[in-house]
């Protein structure tokens, strides 16, 4: 199996990396905001997971670990292929992952493409066995409900999930805590 590999990033398509690798261009399926942060002629070095079926040998890359973990346990879920499962990581962050699954807000795994109701809720059931509830809490703790709101808001004009918690991320440690406050200081990310 290939856990690791580091080349040169020689192309970026629409949902991969071609990697050279020794002379050899590898084809990798990557998270979104990984393919966004690449660059071509930058040298890579990622997670990687490869999927063996009868037709064909898949490679899919992740810039740490954890996300590959996630990856390998959404994978275990029924009904969630690797498309799905690269496109729940695409779309949300582990932290927003783990704050939906145990503030028990299952809905917002729905909002990822080729998600629906049923297959989020299998998904909720199954990570909450196989993350850890403490570092989810934790974090819980840390972005409370109101960046939740924020990311409502966000989704409700119109932005998708994934530019909805780009957005939340950029917020400065120091910004303010009332949800209108945020919503504005995150609404500057679009604008900026």
């Amino acid at each position: 199996m290939i856990a690791t590999l580091r080349g040169e990033v020689s192309q970026i398509e629409e949902n991969a990396l071609i990697v050279e690798v020794g002379g050899v261009g590898m084809r990798v399926f990557v998270p979104a905001p990984m393919r966004t942060n690449a660059k071509a002629g930058e040298m890579i070095f990622m997670f990687t997971h490869l999927v063996v079926r009868e037709d064909a040998l898949t490679l899919y890359g992740f810039e740490s670990q954890s996300d590959r973990d996630l990856f390998n346990i959404l994978l275990g879920v029924d009904g969630v292929g690797p498309k799905v499962a690269l496109s729940v990581l695409s779309t949300l962050t582990i932290d927003a992952i783990q704050r939906a699954i145990f503030a028990d807000e299952a809905d917002l795994l729905s909002k990822v493409p080729g998600v629906g109701k049923k297959t989020a809720q299998k998904m909720a059931l199954h990570l909450k066995d196989k993350l850890k509830p403490i570092d989810a809490l934790s974090k819980l703790a840390a972005l409370a409900d109101y960046d939740s709101e924020v990311l409502a808001a966000l989704t409700a004009l119109g932005y998708s999930v994934v530019e909805a918690q780009a957005a939340i991320q950029s917020l400065p440690k120091d910004a303010p805590k009332e949800v209108e406050e945020r919503l504005r200081v995150a609404l500057g990310y679009f604008t900026g």
